[in-house]
This record gives structure tokens, sequence and C-alpha cells, in this order.
């Protein structure tokens, strides 16, 4: 529930208020997205993230079933998907890794230990960056929780400007990096 002040209309905390905005004037933000994409979108909207998940686990299970395959097969392959640490903190320069290595450390939804690897993301391959920052704890948006995480970096000058699925954005949030798909520079390489 947000507590507002009962004359100002104070929120105080930007979390709460989320819940506040329209994107456009009409309040339709999906008017121009195609009627596929539409459906999808509210069809996520509209299942809690626990059910999500326990739908995806179910699916996967039953098509693994299916194809006599084992769940196994579905973890990422490639070695670097399981090495230790690079520690890394603010300042340390990394490069991003090829877009094969990374491939190669994705599932079939394109994840690594539950974190995506947006299409945004490709065009940074192969780049060199500066470490903003690691994370430790975020907010997720989806049910408004606090998450911890381990082993994921916050890159200088890296953020989202909008998706292919929902559109251009302004927001310009920074994109989480696996440490598996970087590779530490100064004479320290992974």
């Amino acid at each position: 529930m947000c507590k507002c002040e009962p004359e100002t209309d104070v929120v105080p905390c930007q979390i709460q208020s989320v819940s506040r905005i329209h994107p456009c004037e009409d309040g339709n933000e999906t008017a121009r997205l195609p009627l596929g994409k539409r459906m999808r979108l509210a069809m996520r909207r509209r299942i809690s993230p626990h059910w999500r998940r326990k739908l995806k686990k179910t699916f996967t299970n039953l098509v693994l079933r299916l194809r006599g395959g084992d769940r196994n097969k579905i973890a990422p392959t490639h070695a670097d998907a399981r090495c230790a640490p690079l520690g890394l903190k603010a300042g340390d320069r990394v490069r991003i890794r090829s877009r094969e290595e990374i491939q190669g450390t994705l599932n079939r939804w394109g994840e690594l230990k539950g974190c995506g690897f947006m299409t945004e993301m490709w065009q940074f391959c192969g780049t060199e960056q500066r470490v903003l920052k690691p994370v430790e704890r975020f907010v997720d948006e989806r049910d408004y929780q606090v998450k911890k995480a381990r082993g994921v970096i916050l890159l200088e000058g890296v953020t989202c400007h909008g998706t292919e699925f929902y559109g251009p954005c302004d927001r310009s949030c920074f994109l989480f990096w696996r440490e598996e798909w970087l590779e530490k520079i100064n004479g320290e390489l992974n």
C-alpha cells in the first residue's frame, strides 16, 4: 500500500509511485504494438512471477520428458560458466566476451544463472568497458522485492535504451552483466 500524505499526495518512495505513471496520454501504452505482442504482454502482466516460474519449469520438464532428455542438458556447457569469481571492483577494466563465448554460457531461454542476456547487449560484445560497481542487492520491479545478487556487475555508460518488445525508453537502466561474460584486463586475464 502506498502511504501518501493526505493533502500533498507526496509518495515517500519512488518505487511505490511506479503504478501511477502513465506512459501515453490516452493511458494505453500497448496500442502501438502488434496484436500478438499485446496478447503476450497482457498474459505476462496477469500471471505473477511465482506462477510464471512454475509454468516455465513444468513446461520444460514436460518437453524434456517427451524428447527423452534430461534437465541437466539445459545447463550451460561452456567452461567459463563455472569459473571462479573475478572479484571485480569499481574502476576495473574489463572486456566483454565475444558473441560465441557468451552464447556458449546461455541456456535455451538466453539466461545464465537466472540473469537474462538481452538482445540490446550483443552490440557491446568484444568491447572494453569500465566497471561501475558490483550488484549486491536490487529491487525486482515485477514484485517490488529487494533481491540479493552474486556475480552481477554494472558497467559505466552501458545502459538500455529500450527493447524490441516494449519500444524506446528514456529511463536508461543499467544492464546486468554476469562475471562469466567478462574478462578482466590490466594484466590479469581470466
